[in-house]
């Protein structure tokens, strides 16, 4: 059974597409079939790559997003996703406001997923420099670690 996960954040060029990254390189790695994809609640990136410091934080972890092009929530995300995991609580409560009545989807934060960080942010590295983008991209990988895990674990029971 595939697993369908989409990772918010505000504008889609930064946390969102990382994490997105990371998530689809963990179930790779431990090949827990999944689908991934990242948006923005905010629409001003559509069609845009990710941030020039998220690809290259990407790349000192080792995953490829230059591809990727930033996109915004749309209302049938959440029948296509089974999980939609937000970066932050400003965008869980536009996802939930967004979110269409009797949608199928669960909605959580990331970091909701790592034991002992449930309620954190993973922090908008937007306005920061690249050590910045390097600590989201570790908090993304961890967050990836354990929701991957945990999907795993709910597959094989």
């Amino acid at each position: 059974m595939t697993v369908k996960v989409l990772f918010v954040c505000l504008g889609n060029i930064c946390r969102s597409p990382l994490a997105e990254a990371a998530f689809r390189a963990e179930a790779a790695r431990i090949g827990l079939d999944a689908e991934t994809d990242s948006a923005g609640t905010g629409g001003w990136h559509r069609g845009e790559p990710p941030d020039r410091r998220a690809i290259a934080a990407a790349r000192r972890g080792g995953v490829d997003i230059s591809h990727m092009r930033a996109r915004q929530v749309r209302p049938g995300d959440f029948e296509r996703f089974d999980h939609i995991l937000a970066l932050d609580a400003d965008n869980l409560a536009n996802l939930r406001a967004l979110r269409p009545v009797g949608s199928r989807a669960s909605l959580s934060l990331l970091l909701d997923h790592v034991p002992g960080r449930e309620g954190e942010p993973v922090a908008d590295p937007y306005y920061g420099g690249d050590g910045h983008f390097d600590i989201t991209w570790r908090d993304v990988t961890e967050a990836a670690r354990a929701l991957a895990g945990k999907f795993a674990r709910e597959e094989a029971a």
